[in-house]
C-alpha cells in the first residue's frame, strides 16, 4: 500500500478513467478469464434492488466514478438518478457514455449480463436508454463535506447508492464514519442506503500506479452505518477471486439499510 494515504489531488492530478475502465470493467479479460469480481458485485446488486421498499422517484449515486454497472438494476426501481463523483475526468467519461460520444467505453457486454440475469439478455438496448434517460445530473462531490455537493444542495433522495467509493476516499475510520454520516443525510427518512465496499483491502493498482484503500472489517461497516442513522436490513459478503494482484480485498460486503425517523 502507498506509503502516504491516496489524496484527492492525486485523482484529480493522475486517476485515468479510460485505464480503469479497461482493467476492471470488462466481462472477461484478454486471456478470455471471466470477471468474477464484477459478475459477483452485479448478482448482488440485483439481489438488493429486488428487496421490497427499493424504489422511488430519486437515487443518488455517490462515488460514481466513471462507472455505470451499479445502476444497472437499480434503473429499474427509480425515476431520476443523480450521479456524484470527486475527479473531474470521471465525470467526462460518464458523460461520454450518456451522450453516446465517441471513444465511450462499451458497456453493451456488462448490460447484455445484466439483462440476462434479469431474464432477458435482448433487453440490452432498452435498458442502456432507460439509463441514459434516467441520468438527469452528473455533479462533483466530495464526502467530506458536511454537504457532499456543495454549493448545490440536492432534496433529500429516496435512496443512496455508493459502490467501491468510500474506502478509496477516507484516510481513517473517523473520516469513513463521519463521511457515511455526509452521505447519510442525502436520504430521506425511510429511504435505503445501498453499499458495496471492500473488506481487507490496503491498496488497488493499475496502469502503473498504487492507489490506497481503508482496511475495513464487516462489523466495523456496519457499526458505521448504524452511527450515521441507519438500521441494517440486508448484508452479504462474498469472498475475493484468489490471486488478484491488483488488488489485496478479501471480500466483498454488499448492504442495504434503511434510514430511521429523525426523532425531533
Amino acid at each position: 500500500a502507498p506509503a502516504v494515504f491516496t489524496g484527492t489531488d492525486v485523482y484529480q492530478r493522475s486517476f485515468n478513467p479510460q485505464e480503469y475502465l479497461r482493467e476492471f470493467y470488462r466481462l472477461s479479460d484478454s486471456q478470455g478469464q471471466p470477471n468474477t469480481f464484477l459478475m459477483q458485485n452485479l448478482r448482488a446488486l440485483l439481489k438488493m434492488f429486488s428487496l421490497e421498499g427499493l424504489r422511488g422517484d430519486t437515487l443518488i449515486d455517490v462515488g460514481c466514478g466513471p462507472t455505470i454497472y451499479q445502476l444497472l438494476s437499480a434503473c429499474e426501481h427509480f425515476q431520476e438518478i443523480i450521479a456524484l463523483d470527486y475527479t473531474d475526468q470521471n465525470r467526462r467519461e460518464l458523460e461520454k457514455w450518456l451522450k453516446k460520444e465517441a471513444g465511450a467505453f462499451d458497456w453493451r457486454p456488462v448490460v447484455e449480463y445484466v439483462c440476462e440475469l434479469e431474464g432477458d439478455r435482448e433487453k440490452w438496448a432498452e435498458k442502456e436508454e432507460k439509463l441514459r434517460k434516467k441520468v438527469r445530473q452528473v455533479l462533483k462531490c466530495d464526502v467530506t463535506k458536511a454537504n457532499p455537493t456543495e454549493p448545490v444542495s440536492l432534496p433529500p433522495a429516496d435512496c443512496i447508492i455508493s459502490t467501491l467509493c468510500l474506502e478509496a476516499a477516507c484516510k481513517d475510520l473517523a473520516t469513513f464514519r463521519s463521511a457515511l454520516r455526509n452521505v447519510g443525510a442525502l436520504v430521506k427518512p425511510g429511504g435505503h442506503l445501498v453499499m458495496v465496499t471492500v473488506l481487507r483491502e490496503t491498496y488497488y493498482a493499475f496502469n502503473d500506479q498504487v492507489f490506497s484503500c481503508l482496511r475495513l472489517e464487516k462489523n466495523v461497516v456496519e457499526e458505521a452505518v448504524e452511527g450515521a442513522g441507519f438500521d441494517m436490513r440486508f448484508s452479504e459478503v462474498q469472498p475475493c477471486p484468489p490471486g488478484d494482484v491488483r488488488a489485496d480485498c478479501e471480500a466483498v460486503l454488499s448492504l442495504v439499510a434503511r434510514k430511521r425517523a429523525s426523532i425531533s
